[in-house]
């Protein structure tokens, strides 16, 4: 039996090759971030980050996870959050705010931005590659965390954009041994399908309390796995 469109989509991606660097770059405005980045660098030439930390990089969610420390006690945890970033963003500055801290494990949560700017998941996914690329390259010993994507109120017509990104994600990590996925997609979810209000800031984008709690609870036990220690 033929398998389904998207299916076949999914095997295509996941086997084609990455695009060059030049190509991937092309029209995007890296420089805005220039000073975030600067910020992160100076801060720890003051104060140098512990190796072999667990280390959380992407947009703002992880910028606004202030509690990951607490959330994950037992180790050291880096937090390398840009808001508003995209992963093509988390891939070109790798070499400065990823590599050099010699982290045991990465955790990008990363695409929302992305979609909503209008890339394809298709175009995402490319990025993603693009990182791991970049990451693996300077870590060959460290693990890749991918936290998925998970439906918003205020980005709800996308989330079946977001949907495909993860599919295609979930499946190239079936085949990267040091890559690995973590599903939040229903954690927002209601019993009818729709976001949860009580998760959310009034903006219906970014979460509350409760959210990163669930989410917490969703990444702990990967965190774990990484420290090489049992959840």
């Amino acid at each position: 039996m033929p398998r389904p469109l998207f299916a076949c989509a999914v095997a295509l991606l996941v086997l084609a090759p990455l695009r060059p660097v030049a190509a991937a770059e092309a029209g995007h405005n890296f420089a805005h971030w220039e000073n975030d980045i600067a910020a992160y660098e100076a801060r720890d030439r003051v104060s140098p980050p512990p190796r072999d930390a667990v280390l959380f990089i992407g947009s703002s969610t992880i910028l606004f996870w202030t509690t990951l420390a607490a959330d994950f006690p037992g180790g050291p945890v880096i937090d390398r959050g840009f808001g508003g970033s995209e992963i093509i963003d988390a891939a070109h500055f790798a070499d400065r705010l990823v590599i050099p801290l010699a982290p045991r494990a990465v955790f990008l949560r990363s695409g929302v931005n992305d979609i909503h700017a209008g890339k394809t998941a298709a175009q995402v996914f490319a990025d993603f590659q693009e990182f791991v690329a970049v990451v693996h390259r300077g870590l060959p010993a460290a693990g890749i965390y991918y936290i998925s994507m998970c439906p918003t109120i205020a980005r709800w017509p996308e989330a079946e954009t977001n949907r495909q990104l993860n599919a295609l994600v979930a499946e190239f990590v079936k085949r990267t041994p040091y890559l690995h996925y973590i599903d939040t997609w229903t954690m927002s979810l209601d019993a009818a399908g729709k976001p949860r209000p009580e998760l959310f800031r009034p903006d219906g984008l970014h979460f509350n309390a409760a959210g990163y709690k669930l989410l917490a609870a969703l990444v702990r036990p990967y965190v774990a796995e990484a420290r090489g220690k049992t959840p």
